[in-house]
């Protein structure tokens, strides 16, 4: 089935006396055993299972084409539990404009732990290779990346990976699976931050793993799809499980209320960016120095975008010509957008990456990441060409 149709019914069956089409919320944190302990409704306690967890993780893995997938209570929960199911000793190679959030884990609590890390440009497949060393056990791919928008070939990452006996790992959340299917293109495991677009409205707080096929039997007799998994699934399985870094019901709920809907969104957030970089780059270069993104012809990363994504996206970054000081004029000259963190909802966003990052951030100074939303692209355009006059 095509994806728009599966995120209306993965997950979602009417059950029950009163055959709910949108499904109940189960806040129940216990449920009843049968009299020889057994579960006769499949739920022990709800830091292990819970109904709308299960439902929420079943809907993931159809829409990335997984065989199983399991959320958590963020996206950098999430990311942490992956890199927590290697070793002390292990060694990772990301991206060195990789996610602040993702090399702020890498950095203080896994490299206290243990794990070693190298950051490279992910762009240059030959400096990935370089990177590798024999305890290398995982390559992390962010594409495209935050905020600069830099493209990686997941196949070309894919293939090096799988050489080198490394797992890869691809941070989809700005592509979501509607524009990128990375399982597909070689990844083993997809994280998405469902906080942005998957639950698209500024609402939820949640994260989720998606794991590929790989001919293992799972252990603990039921995945979200019914297609079997690997060790790796069931060691961050009881990671999310014995950590207890999982979203409540609620959250599964909002979340998997607004997958019906992410792949209209998405694709009209696309479309909206792609007309609102190409009026930003008609722009004097007295006024924007540059604008990043990938479904601009000029972009270096365009051919490999256009080749592995059926879109570029509502993400798009744009350096103003005078510095921090004029960003911040920029910012607060708009009237539609809303100067605020975060992606992927309703309402169009605009933000300095550098002063939320902070005094290592590999932002530029004069940098602002926009999250384009579902007003009119038009309205867009005119509140960007009235706050550049100034």
């Amino acid at each position: 089935m095509k994806i728009e149709t599966r995120a209306v019914h993965a997950g979602r069956k009417p059950e029950g006396g009163t055959r709910d089409v949108t499904p109940a919320i189960h806040l129940s944190t216990t449920f009843q055993k049968a009299d020889d302990g057994s579960l006769p409704g499949g739920f022990l306690y709800s830091r292990t299972d819970n109904p709308n967890r299960a439902a929420l993780e079943e809907a993931l893995a159809s829409l990335e084409e997984g065989a199983a997938a399991l959320a958590f209570s963020s996206g950098n929960a999430a990311t942490l539990a992956l890199l927590h199911a290697l070793a002390p000793g292990d060694h990772v190679i990301a991206g060195d404009d990789v996610f602040y959030g993702t090399a702020i884990l890498l950095k203080t609590l896994l490299a206290n732990w243990g794990l070693k890390h190298t950051l490279v440009n992910m762009q240059d497949p030959a400096e990935v290779e370089r990177a590798l060393t024999p305890s290398t056990k995982l390559i992390w791919v962010e594409t495209p990346s935050n905020p600069l928008l830099r493209v990686t070939d997941i196949g070309a990452i894919a293939a090096i990976a799988q050489k080198a006996n490394a797992l890869l790992a691809c941070d989809n959340t700005w592509a979501t699976p509607l524009l990128q299917l990375p399982l597909k293109l070689g990844a083993d495991v997809v994280m998405h931050s469902v906080t942005k677009y998957l639950s698209g409205h500024s609402d939820v707080l949640s994260g989720a793993l998606i794991f590929k096929t790989n001919g293992g039997k799972t252990t603990s007799g039921r995945t979200n799809s019914g297609k079997p998994t690997g060790p790796l699934f069931e060691k961050v399985r009881a990671i999310q499980r014995d950590g207890g870094s999982v979203p409540s019901p609620f959250e599964c709920w909002l979340s998997l209320r607004g997958l019906q809907t992410f792949p209209y969104r998405v694709r009209a957030q696309s479309e909206s960016a792609q007309r609102i970089a190409e009026f930003l780059s008609k722009q004097p270069k007295s006024k924007i120095e540059a604008v990043h993104y990938p479904g601009l012809a000029s972009h270096p990363g365009h051919k490999i975008a256009a080749a592995q994504m059926t879109g570029f996206g509502g993400m798009l970054s744009i350096q103003v010509k005078g510095g921090q000081k004029e960003a911040f004029k920029l910012a607060a000259g708009v009237k539609l957008f809303t100067h605020a963190t975060s992606l992927g909802g309703a309402h169009s966003l605009i933000e300095h990456r550098a002063s939320v990052e902070g005094a290592n951030t590999r932002s530029p100074a004069n940098l602002l990441r926009l999250s384009i939303g579902l007003e009119h692209p038009d309205d867009l355009i005119a509140d960007l060409e009235q706050a550049l006059r100034f």
